[in-house]
């Protein structure tokens, strides 16, 4: 039926990229630097204190190269230019980053997200930088360095001073959250909550078509939008028709943390952890986060193999 059908998946995911931007942003979509040559992107210096760290038989995919692995999908975390094919957002400029701190040039390699942990440790990317959440689970088998909070958002239209912050804070809110995701349980168990301590029940409303739901937000129809922050970010950022009303960790009511992720006991963990904080001290990290509307989710320091959310 679509005549996507048959397109390489690299296009269709482009296509899908795009076309989410222009319902997000409107005119403001022009502003947004879409070409495959990304000039405003934050460049890096090598970090000699960084390289030192190496231990001298680390083994990298290709020579003079630092290969990463992102599971190209929607921006700002990582999606495709107007190429079809080159990969930009958050994602690819922290690579970028720890690329060039390693004194390496910088390959991106576009996987699907269930291909990554195999890949990885199979040793066909030195590292894979894509939202990837530490976990007990994966640190058995992968190393951390972190660059950014978990965060989920409720998000507002402009001019509300709704402020979200606890579950009290939900009580008799119509609230829009994905079927089936884990915002969702999250946002069901903060009703439990609620109406054990005898609060007003919070309703949550499902769409399938995320323009419906953008027309409920906007109309009134629904009081907040629950989701990964990072979708509504930018939007809030670049258009001023949604505010962010409140922030928790996708990992409630534990912390978590997204890092980068190397091969267990690799050696590059370290390195990249030292470089992340040199990028943080000279303020590169701030502006990819600024640049693609992530500020809400910037740490204060990187950190190894930090603990993870449980296997439970």
């Amino acid at each position: 039926m679509s005549r996507n059908t048959h397109l390489p998946r690299r296009t269709v995911l482009a296509a899908l990229s795009l076309a989410l931007l222009a319902p997000l942003f409107g005119h403001a979509a022009s502003s947004i630097d879409l070409s495959p040559e990304q000039k405003g992107q934050p460049k890096g210096r090598p970090v000699p204190e960084a390289i030192k760290l190496l231990p001298k038989d680390v083994r990298f995919v290709k020579d003079k190269t630092f290969v990463v692995a992102i599971a190209g999908g929607i921006l700002p975390i990582g999606g495709f230019a107007s190429d079809s094919k080159t990969i930009i957002g958050a994602d690819p400029d922290i690579s970028r980053l720890v690329a060039d701190g390693l004194g390496r040039k910088l390959e991106l390699v576009n996987v699907a997200w269930a291909d990554w942990p195999l890949g990885l440790q199979s040793g066909k990317y030195d590292a894979v930088i894509s939202n990837v959440t530490v976990t007990e689970a994966r640190k058995e088998k992968f190393d951390f360095s972190t660059y950014r909070k978990d965060l989920l958002g409720f998000y507002t239209k402009a001019g509300s001073k709704l402020k979200i912050n606890a579950p009290k804070d939900t009580a008799g809110l119509k609230v829009i959250v994905g079927a089936g995701t884990n915002q969702e349980q999250i946002l069901l168990e903060w009703n439990k909550k609620n109406e054990a301590a005898g609060l007003k029940p919070l309703q949550a409303l499902y769409f399938d078509d995320e323009a419906v739901a953008r027309v409920a937000l906007q109309s009134g129809r629904a009081d907040a939008w629950l989701g990964p922050n990072a979708i509504y970010a930018l939007e809030a950022a670049r258009t001023g028709k949604v505010r962010l009303a409140g922030t928790f960790s996708g990992g409630w009511p534990l912390t978590a943390d997204i890092a980068v992720a190397t091969r267990k006991d690799s050696g590059l963990a370290p390195a990249i952890t030292k470089i992340l904080n040199t990028q943080i001290a000279n303020g590169n990290y701030a502006k990819v986060l600024s640049r693609w509307g992530l500020s809400a989710e910037a740490v204060s320091e990187s950190r190894t193999n930090p603990p993870g959310l449980p296997k439970n």
